[in-house]
């Protein structure tokens, strides 16, 4: 989730045409440096995912709805797209079938606490339903899962190019030096989605993979988030800028990401047994911690109960 966080830091200064920088050699940090929408919904994202993660269909959507609603109200001035703004500040809880690329930057905590393909795609395509539900909303966040999850779990870039072109029928053989010249202000999924992913498959490491989607202009930070979640999983990141992007990002964030990075190191430890029973879940080891049993939807023993029998089910851009 830093990929993304940071990748959204990183391109928030060349965001829009007019903006834009189509080079790579920017400083990484700006004077300023700031957050945007981007990493918002992320952690909204994930904080949902870590807590009702292993709830029914159902229950993760309504949480994710809770959850994305409160975050963006905290944040009220993060720079969202103009109709999920109008959708994040009504009373509506219904989708509006969007295929805006904000369901394929808020989607990678998902390949992380998931651990099959079909769960992050399943689970993927469940984030983007609640606000973009148009076919290309959710392809736009089900293809950066994958690429997510075969990154982290040891893909090729060709294997993962291959399987993101036939599932998802991107046209990733492209080059960023074909691409760049005459790209522009694009914030749909079909328009950027492709882009911030090859962006990462031409990247060297972390860092080049997210200047190289700078470079490519348009939705910088957006591309950028998407290209750095990605490239995460390839290549992890480096504490100094995990160390970087705490000191930019606010203290709820940093709560979230630190129960995320928890959440990932119990289940690693408990990657050999089959976590059945609730209490013993991570997810609900966090919530006990922070003791946050506002459960949505119905009181804690209800959510208890059902989760034990349902488990993992398997300027402005108008656009968003």
């Amino acid at each position: 989730m830093y990929g993304a966080i940071l990748g959204d830091i990183i391109g928030q200064p060349y965001e829009f045409d007019a903006r834009n920088y189509k080079g790579k050699d920017f400083p990484l940090f700006s004077t300023h440096p700031r957050f945007t929408d981007d990493t918002v919904m992320t952690v909204a994202v994930a904080e949902a995912l870590i807590l009702y993660g292993r709830l029914s269909d159902l229950q993760i959507k309504t949480a994710l709805i809770d959850s994305m609603k409160r975050w963006g109200k905290r944040y009220g001035d993060a720079g969202y797209g103009g109709r999920f703004e109008n959708w994040l500040f009504s009373d509506s809880r219904e989708p509006y079938y969007s295929f805006g690329n904000g369901s394929a930057m808020r989607v990678s905590s998902v390949a992380w606490l998931y651990h099959s393909l079909p769960e992050v795609e399943h689970v993927a395509k469940l984030t983007a339903e609640v606000t973009h539900n148009h076919p290309e909303g959710i392809k736009g966040a089900q293809a950066v899962a994958s690429a997510i999850f075969l990154a982290r779990s040891g893909a090729s870039k060709d294997d993962i190019r291959e399987y993101v072109e036939r599932k998802y029928s991107y046209d990733l053989h492209r080059s960023i030096g074909r691409i760049r010249p005459g790209y522009h202000m694009d914030a749909t999924c079909q328009g950027s989605v492709p882009e911030a992913i090859i962006a990462f498959l031409e990247g060297k490491d972390y860092e080049d993979a997210v200047r190289t989607a700078v470079s490519i202009g348009g939705d910088s930070d957006t591309i950028a988030c998407i290209a750095g979640a990605i490239a995460e999983g390839k290549y992890g990141i480096p504490a100094t800028l995990k160390n970087a992007c705490l000191q930019i990002v606010s203290h709820d964030i940093s709560r979230v990401l630190n129960d995320f990075e928890m959440c990932l190191l119990m289940a690693r430890e408990d990657e050999n047994e089959s976590v059945r029973d609730h209490d013993n879940h991570p997810a609900f080891q966090i919530s006990k911690r922070r003791n946050k049993r506002n459960f949505p939807g119905g009181d804690d023993r209800k959510y208890r109960r059902e989760s034990r029998n349902s488990g993992l089910q398997s300027g402005r851009r108008e656009y968003l």
